[in-house]
């Protein structure tokens, strides 16, 4: 997804993408055409399904989609886009880093209903200057999601997980029962995907800045405080993949090893849930949990969860488009209608107070939330780092660490190092 991108790939150019509305750029007579860019492609369908939803009842909108994302470079995509003059009216972005390359193309926010509804602290992400440059899509919660049907069979209780012992303990059952668990391997960790990798990074990076986005934004050097803890993890999930983790890719990991129930744990977030359910209805339900990371306090387990995109508006388009730009995303998170479907059909957790926790009926949303209420989370801060650093360093460090090419050393100094060359 520019630095986590979901699914699998999409087959067809990155320029002519449209999931719905007509192709017509100045629409119908009478009507305001949008042009939203989402790279949100595990929700694909069900944004169109909104969109003709909202269609139906804002007969002078109308909204052409373009989604990109899987194996396709959605950053690329979208700076095609704007370099070629066919600018989106919304587009998405992945935390301050974005916020500040887009800030120029950006319409202020902070007057906005939904800025206005959005939870304490979900708006840093996207703040620069004291201005609201982007609102939250949802909240999005990841760490290690494990079949606790797995654990329970190989007689482990997944809430007595307290920590890294305990966890590292379950690991190594499992794998002295993998044959007749019909695993493949205890993790099915895929860091062929340097997104994965990246999103992993914030378990041990934020802390070392006060689970802060701002002051990692800000950071001038890294000095890598967790970064024994980092080691203990991704050591323990390279010895007992399900392969190589360093060339396992995404399909195979979420949707061949663990919905297969061929492996008992994957590093991905609530966001895996409708593909889950469209494997396995069952699965979401009555199966999967969370484990948190104990990083900072050994005895303390946290997982990462905030908002992972936000909507921005296009500021360079006429009034009347960025006032429809501006209905459509408010009508998303306060329509009735739209609120459920956002619930229900998305599995989103809201990033807004009009929403009731009531309403999350995914249990691991529900889960996500409940760590989020109780102060026992660190947010997105990878969408903080120096840009390219999450994948482009991390991510390829950790493949060449695990396929024996690089020491621990060198991996942490070659972190250090760029850190602190990118924010000179």
């Amino acid at each position: 997804m520019k630095k986590r991108l979901f699914i699998s790939a999409i087959a067809v150019a990155l320029l002519g993408l449209t999931g719905c509305g007509s192709s017509n750029e100045s629409g119908s007579e009478g009507k305001t055409t949008l042009e939203v860019f989402n790279i949100k492609t595990e929700t694909a369908e069900q944004m169109d399904a909104l969109v003709a939803k909202f269609e139906q009842s804002h007969s002078d909108i109308e909204i052409n989609m373009t989604t990109v994302g899987g194996g396709t470079d959605a950053t690329a995509a979208m700076q095609s886009k704007f370099s070629s003059g066919d600018e989106p009216d919304i587009f998405m972005l992945g935390g301050l880093s974005d916020t500040q390359t887009w800030e120029h193309k950006l319409y202020d926010l902070s007057d906005t209903e939904l800025a206005k509804n959005a939870i304490e602290g979900t708006l840093e992400g996207a703040t620069l200057n004291d201005q609201v440059l982007g609102v939250p899509m949802n909240i999005e919660g990841y760490g290690w999601l494990v079949n606790k049907e797995i654990f329970k069979k190989a007689g482990i209780d997944v809430a007595n997980i307290k920590s890294f012992s305990d966890f590292e303990a379950a690991v190594k059952t499992l794998d002295s029962k993998k044959s007749e668990l019909g695993l493949e391997g205890v993790f099915a960790f895929s860091g062929g995907e340097t997104w994965v990798t990246s999103q992993f990074s914030s378990n041990f990076i934020a802390p070392e800045f006060k689970d802060s986005l701002v002051d990692t934004y800000e950071a001038k050097e890294l000095n890598f405080t967790y970064g024994d803890q980092m080691k203990q993890y991704i050591d323990l999930a390279a010895k007992y993949n399900a392969g190589p983790l360093e060339s396992m890719d995404y399909s195979t990991s979420v949707e061949e090893l663990f919905a297969g129930e061929k492996a008992a744990i994957v590093h991905q977030g609530n966001w895996i849930v409708p593909t889950l359910n469209s494997l396995d209805p069952s699965f979401a339900k009555e199966k999967l949990d969370i484990v948190p990371m104990f990083v900072a306090n050994p005895s303390e387990g946290k997982v990462v969860a905030g908002p992972a995109w936000y909507w921005g508006v296009n500021k360079d388009k006429d009034q009347e488009k960025i006032d429809a730009a501006i209905e459509f995303l408010t009508w998303m998170y306060t329509d009735s209608e739209a609120m459920d479907v956002i619930i229900n059909d998305f599995e989103f957790i809201p990033a807004y107070t009009n929403f009731s926790s009531d309403a999350i009926t995914d249990p691991l949303s529900n889960k996500i939330y409940s760590y989020l209420a109780d102060g026992k989370t660190v947010p997105w801060v990878h969408n903080s780092y120096p840009d390219g650093f999450g994948q482009n360093v991390i991510g390829v460090q950790i493949q060449a660490y695990t396929a024996d090419q690089i020491t621990w050393d060198e991996f942490s100094n070659t972190l250090k190092t760029t850190w602190k060359d990118e924010r000179e």
